[in-house]
C-alpha cells in the first residue's frame, strides 16, 4: 500500500463524505466518491461502508490496467466503479467524481419520461460553468439498469455523440453524479446542482398548490 502523506487526497474525500452523509445524501452505505491520481489511477470509496465513518483504509485504488489495490482483502470497489472509470476516460479534465442519492435528484428525474431534464436559468448555473444570459441547459438522464455495465455502455454511446453541457448526469431512481477538475469543485457542483433540483421541486409544489387554490 502506498505511504500516506500530508496531501493524501483520501482525507478530503473522507471530510466530504461525512458532510454529504450529514446532509442525508449518502444514507446507509449509499453513494461513492473518487479522486484521480497523477498516474491515472484513482481512489474510490469501498463498497458497503457508511460514508459518515470512513478512514483512509476504506478506499480501493483502481489502476488503468484494471489492477485493484486495497488495504484489506475483504474490501471491494464501489458497484459504480465502472461509471467513474468512464468519466475519467471520456473527460480528461475530470480529477474527481462524486455520486450521491439525494431525495431531490430522484424526484426531478421523475418529472418527465424523456432522457433529458431541462434546468431553470438560475444564477447557480454560473457555478457549473454556464455563463450565458437565459441559458438553455439540461442534465442527461439514464435508466437505472440492474447491471451497471449496461448503464456504462449507454453513457458511453450517448456522450461520445453528445457530450453534456454541464458535468453532471442523472440515473433515474438512483441519484446524481458530477465530475470536476478538483475535489473541491466537485463538492461545489454537487451542492449547486442539488440546490437547483430543490428549487425545481419547490417550484412544482408551489404550482400545484396554486392550481388547487383557484
Amino acid at each position: 500500500m502506498s505511504n500516506q502523506t500530508i496531501t493524501d487526497p483520501r482525507k478530503e474525500l473522507i471530510a466530504t463524505a461525512r458532510h454529504f452523509y450529514q446532509q442525508g445524501w449518502m444514507v446507509g452505505t449509499a453513494g461513492n466518491l473518487s479522486v484521480l491520481l497523477s498516474d491515472r489511477s484513482f481512489w474510490i470509496t469501498a463498497s458497503g461502508l457508511s460514508k459518515g465513518e470512513l478512514s483512509t483504509s476504506d478506499f480501493v485504488r483502481i489502476y488503468p490496467d484494471g489492477r485493484v489495490e486495497t488495504a484489506s482483502s475483504h474490501l471491494k470497489p464501489s458497484a459504480e466503479t465502472a461509471i467513474h472509470q468512464l468519466i475519467y476516460t471520456l473527460f480528461p479534465e475530470a480529477q474527481a467524481c462524486y455520486h450521491i442519492h439525494s431525495i431531490e435528484s430522484n424526484l426531478v428525474a421523475r418529472f418527465l419520461h424523456g432522457d433529458t431534464l431541462p434546468l431553470p436559468p438560475l444564477e447557480m448555473l454560473k457555478g457549473l460553468g454556464v455563463w450565458e444570459e437565459n441559458p438553455c441547459c439540461a442534465v442527461p438522464i439514464f435508466t437505472n439498469h440492474l447491471q451497471v455495465s449496461q448503464i456504462v455502455a449507454e453513457m458511453s454511446d450517448r456522450f461520445k455523440i453528445s457530450p453534456p453541457k454541464i458535468p453532471a448526469l442523472l440515473i433515474r431512481d438512483h441519484g446524481i453524479t458530477v465530475w470536476a477538475s478538483s475535489p473541491q469543485a466537485a463538492r461545489n457542483y454537487i451542492e449547486l446542482i442539488d440546490y437547483i433540483f430543490g428549487y425545481m421541486v419547490a417550484a412544482r409544489k408551489t404550482g400545484i398548490e396554486a392550481e388547487n387554490n383557484k
